[in-house]
């Protein structure tokens, strides 16, 4: 059976599918009627790439382990090991040991960045942070303020413990503050070396491993422990240089009420080297990935 279609009923087809093309005023008004939101200012980004560090931490409250029960096993376990052999008591060693172990355990969970780093890149994560029209640096030091967060919590940890099993600063709240804050401001510096080890590695166990090449001799070839001055000349001439020594003498003086400005003034340059070289290394790999 065919179908015959008049010259009317094809008229009106053929008006039904006409259409009037979109005055271009009104598409303009309909796409940019509404003002178009601020771009986040830098330390706007920052902090919110900064909470949502501390907002994994809440979905996955084990990542605390390192800075809760890592840094009581340190305390106790160096403290009770060595103190009755290196200065012939428990009480006296403490006073030595806590502010230098306080740095060695801050230091170490620093790595922890790059691990981070590597595990949002490995999900696809940062190829969305790269779409966003925020400042480029903002989701690595979103990483790195989260960070900070965890590292207070370990300070805070260590100094308790310490308090309990007879830690007594001489330089009393203030002098305590100083010298986390100065821990504080170095760890955040040392942070780049890994976020940068975390965009050049392939998988986090690389930078697990890469991380702990760099952090052992570093914290255990300084004063930490025992003073230089028992070492050998040739390896006093590393640990004497070693920014770690530094860090860690500083902080127990502040401790202790003492101003170590050589020391401070050390630790603070070390802090900017390692922002100016490693900061720049990151954000170049993050530019090319």
């Amino acid at each position: 059976m065919t179908t015959v279609t008049t010259g009317k009923d094809g008229q009106a087809a053929a008006d039904a599918l006409d259409f009037v093309a979109p005055d271009t005023d009104e598409l303009a008004a309909l796409f940019t009627g509404r003002t178009r939101p601020p771009r986040p200012g830098a330390l706007s980004a920052s902090l919110t790439f900064g909470w949502r560090a501390m907002l994994k931490i809440k979905h996955v409250p084990e990542q605390l382990f390192d800075v809760t029960a890592f840094p009581i096993m340190m305390v106790l376990m160096y403290t009770y090991l060595f103190g009755g052999a290196l200065a012939g008591s428990v009480d006296e060693y403490i006073q030595f040991l806590l502010p230098g172990i306080l740095v060695m355990s801050v230091v170490m969970i620093t790595m922890y960045t790059g691990v981070s780093v590597n595990t949002d890149i490995e999900k696809g994560v940062f190829d969305r942070f790269r779409t966003l029209p925020i400042w480029r640096p903002a989701p690595m030091v979103g990483y790195l303020l989260g960070d900070v967060v965890r590292y207070v919590i370990a300070s805070v940890v260590m100094l308790t413990v310490g308090v309990i099993i007879g830690y007594r600063p001489d330089g009393g709240f203030v002098g305590v503050l100083l010298g986390v804050a100065l821990l504080l401001v170095f760890s955040f510096a040392f942070s780049w070396i890994w976020t940068m080890f975390g965009l050049l590695l392939r998988s986090e166990k690389s930078v697990m491993g890469v991380s702990m090449m760099v952090i052992f001799p570093l914290t255990f070839l300084s004063n930490v422990f025992v003073d230089p001055r028992t070492m050998p000349g040739w390896l006093q001439a590393f640990v004497n240089n070693n920014p770690v020594t530094h860090l860690a003498t500083a902080v127990r003086e502040l401790m202790a009420g003492r101003w170590p400005g050589a020391d401070v003034a050390w630790t603070l340059g070390w802090s900017a080297l390692f922002v100016l070289v490693f900061g720049a290394v990151t954000m170049r790999l993050y530019n090319r990935r």
